[in-house]
């Protein structure tokens, strides 16, 4: 499967693969990313995240497809619901590829490459107004009562 800049996601996810390691699978070579980004929400909504949004910014950015933007009401809070995230999708063999900001949980990053996750902690999600930045992308709209993410 070829990404957006010609490299090959295949051999990227083979390539990061130590012998007898856990595989790093790419969200494309299981799930649509629309799919994906929607059950990300969910698992959001699930671990009581606040404010879910979930932006696609495939035309506006190189670097990914969707941003999906969730607040926790305290850094205890921020820590679970990126746990909550990482777990089921982990149960699914869907890996990030990077995640940034565990230390102080204030702003915490999962990238899993065509998207990436921020969870923020309320007050710092206020400072810097990460949708107003993104104000163009398309949002998808993600309701409550569609019940649970499939696990």
């Amino acid at each position: 499967m070829i990404g957006k800049k010609g490299e090959d996601l295949n051999e990227h996810a083979a390539s990061s693969v130590k012998a007898g390691a856990t595989q790093v699978v790419s969200p494309l070579q299981e799930l649509d990313t629309q799919a994906l980004a929607e059950r990300i929400a969910r698992l959001a909504i699930q671990a009581k995240g606040l404010d879910v949004k979930v932006l696609r910014v495939l035309e506006l950015v190189n670097y990914t497809d969707w941003f999906i933007v969730v607040s926790g009401r305290s850094d205890r809070h921020v820590k679970a619901i990126r746990e909550h995230i990482q777990d089921a999708l982990r149960e699914s063999g869907v890996r990030p590829l990077s995640v940034e900001g565990t230390e102080h949980n204030q702003w915490v990053l999962l990238d899993y490459g065509n998207l990436v996750v921020h969870v923020f902690y309320e007050p710092v999600r206020e400072f810097y107004e990460l949708e107003r930045l993104w104000q163009d992308a398309p949002r998808l709209e993600i309701r409550e009562d569609e019940g649970p993410a499939a696990a």
